[in-house]
């Protein structure tokens, strides 16, 4: 992706950070129609000798050719926060008027090639993890063993896994960088006001603790 120097990341624990933040991931890949694309959940283990940057892990429905293409180079694509930001919040808008709009964001890109797994151990073991981090929250979290081990194994059998060992990775994080440190903190600010809880906040925060002075 186009990434200037000002908006580049690659500090792999900030880059692994929004991943494990924002999990659901849009894995793209060669298919026999040409480009597509899968949205999954995944679990992102620590890096190894043969994966530096970690490893991906998720499963899909045995019905899905994705697990089928096995050996193919991939990307995921992890979004972060993200939103709309007015000129207004410019002190140029101010003075001339000469600003326009800008969408900021943080995104990740993450490389490797696709491994099918085909295991029941495996995947119980993946399941089991994915639930507890997703339900750890709620008051009373429902875990694997909730439902009837035979139910269980049932559902084993209509998925395949997918493994990622990742090559490269790479982030964007679009801040305004390459704007005043003022401009940057009235964006922070103005995006902190949002009505509407989410993205626009997360962002905000995102660009407050990044301010640095225009590159």
């Amino acid at each position: 992706m186009y990434s200037p120097a000002s908006f580049r990341e690659e500090r792999l624990d900030v880059l692994r950070g929004l991943m494990a933040a924002h999990p659901l991931g849009a894995l793209v890949r060669h298919g026999a129609d040409g480009l597509c694309a899968d949205h999954l959940p995944f679990e992102i283990a620590a890096p190894t000798s043969d994966a530096p940057f970690g490893t991906l892990r998720a499963h899909v429905a045995r019905a899905n050719p994705l697990w089928r293409a096995a050996g193919t180079d991939c990307m995921v694509i992890f979004q972060g926060p993200h939103a709309y930001i007015t000129p207004a919040w410019y002190a140029e808008k101010q003075r001339s008027g000469k600003e326009v709009p800008t969408f900021n964001y943080a995104v990740v890109h993450a490389h490797g090639p696709l491994r099918a797994i085909d295991d029941a151990a495996w995947l119980l073991g993946l399941v089991t993890r994915l639930t507890a981090r997703h339900e750890a929250g709620l008051a009373a979290p429902w875990q694997v063993s909730d439902a009837p081990a035979d139910y269980i194994d049932k559902m084993l059998k209509a998925i395949v896994g997918i493994e990622i060992p990742l090559t490269r990775i790479t982030g964007k994080w679009k801040l305004g960088q390459n704007r005043s440190m003022q401009d940057q903190a009235t964006m922070a600010h103005g995006l902190a006001l949002d009505t509407q809880p989410g993205a626009a906040q997360a962002l905000g925060a995102l660009i407050a603790a990044n301010v640095t002075p225009a590159s």
